[in-house]
């Protein structure tokens, strides 16, 4: 496979072993069975190694050690001006290795965003730059360099680099194994990239088909199945030499309300917490996770005191380490969403999350801000030394189980070998096709026949890809249609279609023999509900094709053929058209219960609720 470099300055090969040993002073002794590189955790680490390395450490490293901040740039060094200016507005440095330099940070989290995701090479190259910019110090220690990578919804790290279907989308195709190789194939392909913490699996039990900010990401609504996959996904990922990271506790998947932009609040029991949302934690605690990442939620059948469970105390110690026997890295969601600063300023968030047991403090809005109020608190005896060197050891303990201080060199030839092949790429299909769901099919009106059938019309909305490596979905379905036999054609109608595009597709439609419809979150006033009727009315055979949630079948029970793709990446839909076609039959069942429109009460189709041909 080949990559473009977009420009990385230093040596590619990273720092050397010997390098490393050098200015550690001794740390590969804190392991007491060497890991290679990328292919597993290592042994248990030796906690009194451990301890004299924080012994030698200045309080100043000690407490950048616990957080883990944004940058802009590709590159550690030489990063283009724009972001050289945003670096500069938002973190007060120019660089990565300046930010290193000043704040002795213990990770880096990369965003596409950022600008720090733009292709493997390029990845790679940075994330050995961020390793040199601070094995190279005094006292130098390996990074942990962190990202989203979900897959479905919630991608940063795109094309050429393997996309998988996401959690839904897994949970519909109910197999451990396939979802143990999700987690297997991405961690070896962000390994292979420098990247060795991903802020995944999502571990909430989504049972609010209003969640705006969980839906597909969860593994559904059966806490059972949820905890059994999560507990898959755990082991893929860190087999491949990866830290997962549940998320995001003590459960968010029954709100209305984003954290990024409001406080939530859960309203269950403490009944109902244990029996539904602590479930898929105590699985991935059992299945040996490396990190937990806390909700910016309210959950006053946990702590009646209002506060975020981020900054709770009975929450995080006596919780999720006391109950739950969790001894693990314990990070926040970002310090930047709104969540965690509606109660409290940005100068005591940090500080109370040490407080309530949190060890890694992920994303403050202002470095500078959050890094001085740490010590500070140390200082004025708020927070001791002891407690910050007892977070300190458990984030060296994961980087040691990670084999960083071996070596966290990655190479252009491994990415090469590794990212995006031909046998991942070929297991994304496979484990794709077994995840799309029949939800009706009247009449049998699937599978479509290219000999009876063969134009087709592909309309409907084109969200944003993830990762921006990806789309349009009309697009792709239409593209793999024509592949299998058809003669398909797009036309982009949007999320809110107007009444000119609906027009447009009606009159489109008459040239057609069969028309999908690619639906996204249809609600009851949605003009999309609009443009699906419109269609029928030409007698056309209309195909609906829930691209998002698989809710929207609620409100477009006219449709006599209804299928769930769980999201709109091109993994996914490809075995969609693949549905579509015959060419194969479709296996997903629903993770989630489908309430009636207009009786939400009663349920449309129940949990487990697939077709087949």
């Amino acid at each position: 496979m080949h990559h473009t470099s977009t420009g990385s300055t230093g040596n590619t090969s990273g720092p050397s072993r010997r390098s490393l040993f050098a200015s550690a002073a001794g740390l590969g002794a804190a392991l007491a069975v060497p890991a290679a590189s990328g292919t597993a955790h290592a042994a248990a680490p030796n906690d009194a190694a451990l301890r004299a390395v924080i012994a030698r450490m200045t309080l100043e490293e000690k407490v950048g050690q616990l957080f883990v901040s944004r940058i802009y740039g590709h590159s550690a060094t030489a990063p283009d001006q724009a972001d050289i200016d945003a670096n500069m507005t938002e973190l007060g440095v120019r660089t990565a290795d300046e930010l290193i330099e000043r704040y002795r940070v213990g990770g880096i989290i990369y965003f596409t965003w950022a600008h720090n995701t733009r292709d493997p090479h390029q990845i790679a190259d940075l994330s050995n730059g961020i390793q040199r910019s601070s094995l190279t110090r005094p006292r130098g220690l390996p990074m942990l360099i962190a990202t989203d990578q979900e897959h479905g919804a919630v991608c940063r790290i795109g094309k050429p680099a393997t996309l998988l279907p996401g959690a839904m989308a897994l949970a519909a195709g109910r197999s451990r194994t396939d979802v143990r190789t999700t987690g297997r194939i991405s961690g070896t392909e962000l390994r292979a990239m420098g990247v060795n913490q991903d802020y995944a699996p999502d571990a909430d039990v989504n049972v609010n088909p209003a969640n705006p900010v969980i839906g597909v990401r969860s593994f559904g609504a059966d806490p059972a199945l949820v905890g059994a996959l999560v507990a898959a996904e755990v082991k893929g990922y860190q087999a491949a030499g990866v830290a997962a990271t549940a998320k995001h506790f003590p459960g968010h998947g029954d709100t209305a309300v984003d954290s990024h932009t409001g406080f939530p609040v859960i309203t269950h029991s403490r009944e109902q917490w244990d029996t539904l949302d602590a479930v898929p934690f105590r699985a991935a605690v059992a299945a040996g996770i490396d990190s937990v990442m806390t909700a910016h939620i309210q959950f006053p059948a946990l702590d009646p005191s209002g506060d975020p469970a981020t900054l709770s105390h009975p929450i995080v110690t006596g919780i999720l380490r006391g109950e739950l026997g969790y001894d693990g890295v314990v990070i926040t969601d970002s310090l930047g969403m709104e969540g965690v600063r509606t109660k409290y300023g940005d100068d005591r968030v940090p500080v109370l999350a040490l407080k309530a047991g949190v060890d890694q403090l992920l994303n403050p809005p202002s470095m500078d801000v959050a890094y001085n109020a740490v010590l500070a608190a140390v200082r004025n005896g708020e927070l001791t030394e002891a407690r910050v060197e007892e977070s300190v050891l458990r984030i060296l303990r994961m980087k040691a189980r990670l084999g960083l201080f071996q070596d966290t060199r990655v190479t252009r030839a491994g990415v090469d070998r590794t990212v995006g092949n031909k046998q991942h790429l070929a297991a994304a299909d496979h484990i794709a096709d077994r995840t799309t769901t029949l939800l009706a099919n009247e009449g049998r009106l699937l599978p479509l026949d290219r000999r009876r059938q063969p134009k087709i019309l592909v309309v409907g909305a084109d969200p944003a890809s993830p990762s921006g490596t990806t789309g349009p979905p009309t697009g792709v379905l239409a593209a793999a249609l024509t592949e299998l036999g058809f003669t398909a054609t797009a036309l982009s109608t949007g999320t809110a279609p107007t009444a000119d595009a609906i027009t447009k597709a009606v009159a489109a439609a008459q040239d057609a023999d069969a028309v999908i419809v690619a639906t996204y979150n249809v609600t009851a006033s949605s003009s999309q509900r609009t443009l699906v009727q419109r269609l029928l009315a030409t007698g056309r055979p209309v195909v609906a094709l829930a691209i998002r949630n698989p809710y929207d079948v609620a409100q477009l029970t006219e449709v006599k053929a209804h299928l769930a793709a769980y999201c709109w990446t091109d993994v996914e839909l490809r075995a969609a058209a693949r549905v579509i076609a015959g060419r194969v039959k479709p296996r997903g069942k629903l993770p989630v219960p489908v309430a009636r429109a207009d009786d939400p009460a009663k349920e449309l189709y129940p949990l487990g609720h697939g077709l087949s041909y």
